[in-house]
């Protein structure tokens, strides 16, 4: 049975949505967006039989579809994902997951009821270097992970002012939101323990500053709102004894873009990073993937060759959400593991607005 896809948002990631479902070999059959005439001119562009204006058309106008991909503004996520799964619908959701942890449970409890997957588009753990990772600590190389550093951080990365982005009542927030991935792969490679207890701090010296403005996101808005962090850090405990720290920015005073995890285990240690040299193009990045060993009383670090993957799992990742419904590939990801991560992100922004350790 071929997998039926409508997809909702006609904006930048459907480039790589759509490469992975055809990839998987799934059907897109509709793509709906509010924007007057931008589902018609990605639907002529994807070879895709029907557009619409609204999410209520296409679900109505094409009942047969098994799965909805979302493609949208973080305000949107959860309550599009509750509204498909709710008309039996399979889903896929651009990060982050919601706004919020209570929002994830409000998603979960849908999908429960629905009988339906969901799944969200933790695209970096489809990356190459991320998956020999894993099969490494998989066989057992790595032991348990005790520590690790989560890093995702640009000097000039913020993605226009005034526009949603930038606006926390539709993002819910800025870099600590938005760049969650290295934070995703960091408890990823830990097992996605259960955290216990957060101290994070925000800043916003930046925020305002245009010079500090990234070459991606959307145009600027006059007039619109600019009220999130340019940079977060954290410190997380977690109930197995585990410890986090992570560092996420669009703008901070570093040399330059670095998106990595660090990881330090009772048997080996590792590192999977990208580095870019003009921020945020994916066409100046190195990519590397290390071991770190003990080996006849040497310290051994042993790189491990992987292929190339310039769009950072992106389209592997979709093709995988088509495979985890067709039964033939375990998901990448589950709701459990948003609601940890989302756990984690609320947990943060409360540290720093109460200035003090937040359990969880």
């Amino acid at each position: 049975m071929t997998i039926k896809v409508g997809i909702i948002g006609a904006g930048g990631m459907l480039q790589y949505h759509a490469a992975g479902f055809k990839q998987a070999g799934a059907k897109i059959m509709a793509i709906a967006d509010r924007t007057p005439g931008a589902a018609q001119k990605a639907a002529e562009k994807w070879d895709v039989p029907q557009a619409y204006d609204s999410v209520e058309a296409m679900l109505a106008g094409s009942p047969d579809l098994d799965a909805v991909s979302i493609i949208v503004p973080n305000k949107l996520h959860a309550p599009l994902a509750v509204q498909c799964l709710n008309a039996g619908k399979h889903v896929f959701c651009e990060k982050p997951p919601a706004l919020s942890a209570a929002e994830v449970q409000g998603i979960i409890a849908a999908s429960k009821q629905s009988g339906k997957r969901v799944m969200f588009n933790f695209n970096n753990r489809a990356r190459p270097e991320a998956q020999a990772m894993m099969k490494l600590i998989a066989e057992g190389k790595v032991g348990k992970i005790n520590s690790a550093q989560a890093k995702w951080i640009r000097r000039t990365g913020i993605p226009g002012f005034g526009g949603w982005f930038t606006t926390k009542e539709q993002s819910g927030g800025g870099p600590l939101i938005d760049l969650l991935h290295m934070v995703d792969l960091a408890m990823y490679f830990m097992g996605y323990p259960e955290p216990a207890h957060v101290l994070g701090q925000t800043f916003n010296d930046f925020i305002q500053d245009k010079s500090f403005k990234g070459p991606w996101g959307i145009p600027d808005k006059v007039g619109g709102v600019t009220d999130v962090e340019n940079a977060a850090h954290g410190f997380i405990t977690f109930k197995s004894g585990q410890v986090l720290t992570l560092q996420v920015s669009w703008a901070e005073m570093v040399k330059r873009e670095e998106v990595s995890v660090v990881f330090q285990g009772t048997k080996a240690g590792g590192k999977v990073e990208r580095l870019f040299g003009k921020d945020g193009l994916d066409d100046t990045a190195i990519d590397t993937c290390e071991l770190y060993v003990q080996e006849d009383g040497q310290s051994v670090n042993r790189a491990i060759a992987v292929p190339a993957c310039e769009d950072m799992g992106r389209a592997d990742s979709a093709a995988n959400f088509i495979h985890a419904i067709e039964g033939k590939a375990a998901p990448l990801n589950t709701p459990e593991q948003a609601l940890r991560l989302m756990q984690v992100i609320d947990a943060i922004y409360r540290s720093a607005q109460t200035q003090k350790p937040v359990s969880v």
